[in-house]
């Protein structure tokens, strides 16, 4: 039985980045995250613990938590999907080690999932889907991935009855940063959210557990944290 944190609030994984990094004096390879995702599980009520992308011992880490954040970053290797890649294709080989199992372990335990931007990516070619490698070429436009390091600002339209729509109303404004996208959807998962360009930006398992899958970045929209908040209160029941 996973950890509730006590009168903490339910634990909640987050998997992490392992990149060459500066800070002080230092210049070496770190496990690191961006800071929001943290911030916003604790928002929510969770307490976030960080789950580095090395090693083995994932039914282990699912077992120590009440759910997953599958956090965004680098390129799912195409070869995961039967595809060559992409120029503009970047990949974490360590990074797809680790998560594809920990994504099964979750799955198989039913814990709790929300799925960002590459861990939505990563969910869909789990489960059999594939992905659009260069969205610019298809949609013609760059406005999901304006530059490096910026955020575009997308609309999204939601399907009204899906779990992210009761949760966040038919239309949501997000902040987005992917070049990637959803092409064949994997088995069972349900397209649920679209932007105007018809990307789709959100994905769910219907039933239970909670498995939601969005393109945007939740973790960027300020203190909006309905989908943390949902994630949080689904985890504290197990």
């Amino acid at each position: 039985m996973a950890s509730s944190g006590s009168d903490h609030g339910p634990l909640i994984g987050i998997s992490t980045y392992v990149e060459r990094a500066r800070w002080g004096v230092w210049d070496t390879d770190a496990v690191l995250l961006h800071r929001t995702y943290v911030d916003r599980v604790l928002a929510a009520g969770g307490v976030p613990v960080l789950l580095p992308s090395l090693g083995v011992g994932h039914f282990a880490a699912i077992g120590a938590v009440s759910g997953l954040v599958l956090a965004g970053g680098a390129d799912v290797d195409p070869a995961r999907y039967g595809a060559e890649p992409h120029p503009a294709t970047v990949t974490r080989p360590e990074r797809d080690a680790a998560e594809f199992p920990l994504l099964s372990a979750a799955l198989e335990r039913s814990v709790p999932v929300l799925a960002v931007c590459r861990g939505m990516e990563l969910l869909n070619v789990a489960l059999g889907g594939t992905l659009t490698q260069h969205l610019p070429e298809h949609t013609g436009t760059t406005r999901h991935q304006p530059a490096p390091g910026v955020y575009g600002t997308t609309e999204v339209r939601l399907e009204p009855e899906s779990r992210v729509g009761t949760i966040l109303g038919e239309r949501t404004s997000c902040q987005c940063y992917h070049h990637q996208a959803v092409a064949r959807l994997g088995t069972g998962l349900r397209a649920v959210g679209w932007a105007a360009d018809g990307t789709v930006e959100a994905v769910e398992l219907p039933g239970e557990p909670f498995v939601v899958g969005v393109q945007w970045h939740p973790e960027q929209t300020g203190d909006d944290v309905r989908l943390f908040a949902a994630l949080v209160k689904e985890a504290a029941k197990r």
